[in-house]
């Protein structure tokens, strides 16, 4: 039935690999350690032994006083270098290059003081003011749009959804999974951003990947009238496959490097933020439904099938593409 093929006109267009979990947030921190001395940590997203084109332009008395030194990690870069500021850090701090990305970078300038100025910056709004008389609090409504935009922007995430949203037709059912899949994705992102548990980038995306696949026999057996253990129970698998998919989201946290103070209340903010943009999708999918209901629009049958074979078909795709990059990375 065609009940969701509006919904997935957008997820069609976007099919490449850069688009699934590549809108991981940069991070810029800049903690005082004299006057006019200041440590520089700039963690910027990557993939092997490519990063994206982002660095940050510091007001004009800002100099590089020492070499950068750089540590890749999983799915990031970490450069550290000394800046030196003469008179002092004021002035307009900006990061080149972020117009033309889907990342936002967070700022933190740490002072000697213990305050500290952060900001939230996007490919709309790319500089801020920063000195020490334009202080202001952790970003918290950042945190909560960071969170909106992984799941919105997380097209395997989202795909996922809308193979459950295929399979199971009644309506209290699809309630039970969609909480089943929250509880669980909220669990393993508490535990990852904590600290407690952490999974490889390149076999986590391959699962995930392979989660959506999963999916696609399951959608194709409703269609049929048949039955299994996930169409009878989906709320089970939600629930498993969803453990996965936190390690997942937890991703656009992780690599902001917070300070341990600053986690709880970033967690429960991305939490909610994820929250709000998964349960946007979900009404807007039921919406489209009501609408072709109400309206009573008829499609033929290669357009009936179709979103379900693009959930299967972009999980294959993906499980192969993943499954590829992740023995090449370790050979």
């Amino acid at each position: 039935m065609i009940r969701y093929l509006a919904a997935l006109v957008g997820l069609m267009l976007v099919t490449g690999p850069s688009w699934a979990h590549e809108v991981r947030p940069a991070y810029l921190e800049l903690t005082q350690t004299a006057p006019d001395t200041f440590q520089a940590v700039w963690k910027v997203p990557g993939r092997g032994d490519t990063r994206l084109a982002l660095s940050p332009v510091f007001p004009e008395q800002c100099v590089r006083a020492t070499e950068t030194r750089s540590l890749r990690t999983p799915g990031a870069v970490v450069d550290r270098w000394t800046l030196k500021c003469d008179g002092g850090l004021e002035g307009e701090l900006r990061i080149a290059g972020l117009q033309m990305t889907l990342t936002d970078v967070m700022i933190r300038v740490v002072w000697a003081s213990g305050d500290t100025q952060t900001a939230l910056l996007q490919s709309t709004s790319p500089s801020v003011e920063v000195g020490k008389g334009d202080q202001s609090s952790t970003p918290l409504l950042g945190y909560l749009r960071l969170g909106v935009e992984h799941i919105l922007l997380g097209i395997d995430h989202l795909l996922f959804v809308l193979g459950l949203l295929l399979i199971v037709k009644d309506r209290w059912v699809l309630f039970k999974t969609i909480t089943s899949f929250t509880v669980a994705h909220s669990i393993t992102l508490g535990i990852a951003t904590l600290g407690y548990a952490s999974a490889p980038l390149a076999p986590l995306n391959a699962a995930i990947a392979l989660s959506i696949l999963f999916l696609g026999p399951e959608i194709v057996r409703s269609w049929r009238g048949q039955t299994s253990f996930t169409i009878r129970h989906p709320w089970v698998v939600a629930f498993a496959f969803g453990l996965l998919h936190g390690f997942g989201f937890a991703s656009g946290l992780t690599t902001l490097g917070l300070p341990a103070v600053e986690i709880p209340a970033a967690l429960l903010l991305f939490n909610i933020g994820v929250e709000i943009g998964q349960i946007g999708f979900v009404l807007l999918v039921l919406a489209l439904e009501r609408s072709f209901h109400v309206l009573e629009v008829h499609w033929p049958r290669w357009a009936e099938v179709t979103p379900g074979y693009v959930v299967g078909s972009l999980g294959a795709y993906w499980t192969i593409q993943r499954t590829v990059m992740l023995f090449t990375g370790l050979s």
